[in-house]
Order: structure tokens, then C-alpha cells, then sequence
């Protein structure tokens, strides 16, 4: 059950990322202005962030492979609706569409977290997250492979398929989960405000990772237009090898969550942050040869995935210790905020580019794990 949890989370939050790497083509495509390029990710994961916190709090209230089910049909339908459209504005709310339906992975995980047991908790869900961490890093190369085989049209068609398919196979596996009934929608929603107030945890790591997912949204909306530029001169087949060596990042989910288990959460915490600094400090500390300037890119993107995975799970970890009957809405809570801050980083990473080119992207990137630096410092 681990491992479907894990595949099928990573394979439904993919259809957030395949525009990650095509926002040059997608745009071209479809009219729309390069300063506003970024809206391509950012809409999705604004589309997350409204599912995050008005469909994900129903596994609190209603069957929970019931609403899997509807939500990744509902993403089946939008995806094909992505891979037709010719103008902005259809493409634009198809993405939005996709954002909403993909919340179906994070009911998906809080069942992970219901199934398991309290003392191995933080390592299934450790695992569960490394499915869904290798699903954002290969949705990246899978998408440019696909692009410069076919074209970016077919990657939401095939993305279609797949989910539809996870659709199916999770409603035949998954066991039947209803919550006792305890309160309306409009009290669950209600009760979310009344969460994020009285628990401090919640508050801090989502701080966190808001920032971390902030950097990570910078530098991968953006690294596929640098590489693509005049100075390295990459296609979008090298694109994809470029992101898919960053997917090795994804092995710190399963170690961060044992740590956690061992109650080193905070250390853990302080080594993440530290990784998505570095991840930027380095590219503009070192400058050489466009080979050596390449490899540090790589380096870079490694050490930022481990660090936003590693943070990421040590976050769920402390909130999952949480009771059981708030732990969706503590979920969707927790993860609305953070994607806030991915869809802050799109918008200023493409915004950065545009006015100030990939150095203004990397500064960009840095002040966010910085900002987590000074926020942990006062834990």
C-alpha cells in the first residue's frame, strides 16, 4: 500500500510541473507576453492552493475514495482542455482547473498517515513523499522529452490518461475511509482560521517550507529559460537530462522522516535550510567556463531538492503527530500555505528574468531560505 500511495501521489502532482519546463513553447503558443510567462505555473498552483483549502478539508467530512475519485476525474477533463488550447486565457484556466483537481494526492498522503502506525509514521510518510517529490522532479525532463518528441500538446494528453487510469486503480485498492461526522462543510472551513490560530506548529512549519517552495519555484520556472538561452545553448532534451539528474534530491524525503522518528527535527530543519541558501549562493559565487558554470548548476539543483524535500517531510511529520480528526484540514492548511509561496516565487522568478536576467533570479531565490534562516533562528 506504501508503494501505491507513492506512485499514485507522485503521478497526480506531475500534472503540476509538466508546464514547469514548457513555459517558452506554451506561451509562444499561445500569445502570451514573456514578463507574464510565470502565469503558467503560478495559476496552477494557485488552482492548488483553493483545493488545498476548500476540497482537501472534506476528508475530515466525506468518503475519502469517493472524493479522490471525483477530483482526479475532474484533472482528467481539464488536462485534455490544457492540451487543445490555443489562446492564453483558455490555457490559463485550464491550468487553474488542473491546480484544483491535483489536491487529490493530499488526501491521498493524510490516508498514508491514517493507515500507518504512530512509531513509523514519519518514515511511510517519508516514503509516500519521495513518490510525490520524484513526481514534481520527473514531470520536468518527462515533459521535455515528450515536447521535443512530439510537442507540448501531447504531454497533457498522455497526462490525461494516466490520471484517469490512478483514478481507477485507487478506487478498486484503497479501503473505504469515512470520517465521523462532526460538524458542516461551512463549520469545517470555519474551523481551519481556529487551527492556524491555536497551533504554532502548524504556523512555523509552514513558514518554512512557504519559504523553501518560494526558492524551488524560483529557480525551476526559470532554469529552463537560462539553459535554453544564448549562453548555454541547451535543447529541451538536455533540459530534461538537466532536471532529471536533480531528481536524485528526492532520496533525502525517506531520510529526513526517520530522523524525524528520532526526534532530530530540529537539526533536520537546520541542514534543509542551509541546503536551499547554498543552492543558490553557489552559482553566484562561482563563475567560469560555461562547462564548470553547468556543473554548478547541477550541484545546485541537487542540494535545493534535498533541502525542500527534507523540509518538507520533517514539516508533515510534526503535523501528522497531530489527532487524527483534524489532520486533513492540518494538512490542507499546511500545504496551501507553502504553495503561496511557490506561487509567489513563480510570478517574481519569471518577473526577475524578464527585468533582470538569471542573476536577478538567483538573488531572488537566495532571499528566501534566508528569510527561513532568520525565522528559525528565533524557534
Amino acid at each position: 500500500m506504501v508503494w501505491l500511495f507513492a506512485i499514485a501521489t507522485g503521478l497526480i502532482v506531475a500534472n503540476l510541473y509538466y508546464a514547469q519546463t514548457l513555459i517558452g513553447p506554451i506561451s509562444r503558443a499561445t500569445g502570451l507576453e514573456p514578463g507574464a510567462a510565470g502565469l503558467i505555473v503560478t495559476l496552477t498552483q494557485i488552482g492548488y492552493v483553493l483545493g488545498l483549502l476548500f476540497i482537501v478539508p472534506l476528508g475530515d467530512l466525506v468518503e475519502n475514495r469517493r472524493l479522490i475519485l471525483i477530483a482526479l476525474l475532474a484533472t482528467a477533463v481539464a488536462l485534455l482542455a490544457a492540451s487543445v488550447a490555443s489562446s492564453a486565457i483558455v490555457f490559463l484556466l485550464a491550468a487553474l482547473a488542473i491546480g484544483i483537481g491535483s489536491v487529490a494526492a493530499q488526501v491521498v498522503v493524510p490516508f498514508a498517515a491514517h493507515l500507518s502506525r504512530p512509531e513509523t509514521r514519519g518514515k511511510t510518510v517519508g516514503k509516500v513523499m519521495s513518490g510525490l517529490l520524484m513526481g514534481i522532479m520527473l514531470a520536468r525532463p518527462v515533459a521535455s522529452l515528450v515536447a521535443d518528441a512530439l510537442s507540448w500538446h501531447a504531454i497533457f494528453v498522455l497526462s490525461a490518461v494516466i490520471t484517469a487510469g490512478v483514478a481507477l486503480v485507487l478506487r478498486a485498492r484503497l479501503p473505504e475511509r469515512q470520517p465521523q461526522a462532526g460538524m458542516h462543510y461551512f463549520e469545517l472551513l470555519s474551523s481551519m482560521w481556529h487551527l492556524l490560530k491555536t497551533t504554532p506548529i502548524l504556523r512555523r512549519r509552514a513558514a518554512y517550507q512557504a519559504c523553501m517552495f518560494g526558492a524551488f519555484s524560483v529557480f525551476w520556472t526559470c532554469v529552463s529559460l537560462e539553459l535554453t538561452g544564448p549562453y548555454f545553448q541547451i535543447s529541451q532534451s538536455g533540459v530534461a537530462i538537466f532536471a532529471l539528474v536533480g531528481v536524485t534530491g528526492a532520496i533525502a524525503s525517506p531520510i529526513a522522516g526517520h530522523r524525524a522518528d528520532q526526534g532530530k527535527s530540529r537539526s533536520t530543519t537546520a541542514i534543509a535550510l542551509t541546503l536551499g541558501a547554498l543552492a543558490f549562493a553557489l552559482p553566484l559565487l562561482i563563475h567560469s567556463n560555461r562547462l564548470i558554470d553547468l556543473g554548478v548548476l547541477v550541484v545546485a539543483s541537487i542540494i535545493l531538492d534535498m533541502g525542500v524535500s527534507a523540509n518538507l517531510v520533517t514539516g508533515q511529520r510534526a503535523i501528522f503527530a497531530l489527532p487524527a480528526e483534524i489532520r486533513s484540514r492540518l494538512n490542507g492548511l499546511y500545504m496551501a500555505l507553502f504553495f503561496m509561496g511557490g506561487a509567489i516565487g513563480s510570478s517574481l522568478g519569471a518577473w526577475m528574468f524578464a527585468a533582470h536576467d538569471w542573476t536577478g533570479v538567483l538573488c531572488t531565490g537566495l532571499a528566501f531560505p534566508l528569510i527561513a534562516l532568520a525565522i528559525f533562528a528565533t524557534e
